[in-house]
């Protein structure tokens, strides 16, 4: 059925860009960060800079806990007064139980059609996914049109980043193959990316500068000759790194629509401060 109007849930660890979302149905549920005793709602309780200047001086890493169901069941109960469906969009379920929670509510709602995707994807890598099923919904898709776009936008997608230590992805178990791949040269600058729902290494090299320069090169081979229709040049605690890579993507690739931004404390506690990324999909 046309012209429904369809609410996008996604989950904070997402971060998209303010400006992206301007006048798009989409509402966030905050992913938890739990530093001792003290439990934080991601981009609530806590922002990015306030988390990255605590956690240069903090002795242990906080970890990170999914939105429950009864959360999930809240924002659900909240959404079905004022939307005609749901669609939510969330973060790889490799890497968060987040969908896990979001399809143990669905119980509590056995008329309310609400759509669960996993975006298989993390960041923005998820963030365009995201975006790309609110724009459908402000065109006043139908549900099954905004759940197709949604998944139809998830094998496009590329996300690569380049970080200054594997120390945050091991000490969270969030790298998959790393140790063998690295061995115990975690000096080294690895440049990794999002493939099959998880974080896998990609390349290693001796500069954080060279694996920047791999990473364009990586993009260009993903381009496989297309345009590139959308990115996103994301940093860690290093915004002026982030603004002068953009700078070089937008010089490389001619992408007339880069956002950019940074990630929530969440995706910051595993990567770690000092990354860069680049989420982007090639024009079809």
């Amino acid at each position: 059925m046309a012209n429904q109007k369809i609410a996008i849930v996604t989950d904070s660890s997402a971060n998209i860009p303010a400006s992206a979302m301007k006048n798009l149905p989409i509402h966030v549920i905050p992913v938890w960060l739990i530093w001792g005793e003290e439990r934080l709602r991601d981009g609530v309780d806590i922002d990015s800079p306030t988390f990255y200047n605590r956690l240069k001086r903090a002795k242990t890493l906080p970890t990170t806990s999914q939105p429950s169901i009864g959360e999930f069941v809240e924002l659900f109960k909240d959404l079905e007064s004022k939307y005609d469906a749901v669609v939510a969009v969330l973060v790889s379920s490799v890497m968060s139980g987040t969908v896990a929670s979001a399809l143990g509510a669905l119980d509590q709602f056995p008329k309310y059609p609400i759509r669960v995707v996993d975006s298989l994807g993390g960041s923005m890598g998820h963030g365009f996914v995201v975006l790309a099923a609110a724009r459908a919904a402000a065109e006043g898709k139908s549900l099954e049109e905004v759940v197709a776009v949604a998944e139809n936008m998830i094998p496009r997608i590329h996300f690569l980043f380049a970080v200054d230590t594997l120390e945050y992805l091991r000490r969270s178990g969030r790298i998959s193959g790393a140790k063998a791949l690295f061995g115990s040269a975690l000096s080294i600058k690895p440049l990794l990316q999002f493939q099959d729902g998880t974080i896998k290494p990609h390349s290693q090299v001796r500069t954080k500068q060279k694996a920047l320069n791999m990473l364009l090169d990586v993009a260009e081979e993903l381009l496989a000759g297309k345009k590139m229709a959308e990115a996103a040049v994301i940093d860690i605690d290093v915004e002026k790194e982030g603004d002068a890579f953009a700078e070089k993507v937008k010089a490389r690739f001619g992408v007339k629509n880069l956002l950019r931004g940074t990630v929530s404390p969440v995706v910051g506690v595993i990567v770690g401060p000092g990354g860069l990324g680049l989420a982007f999909y090639p024009e079809e």
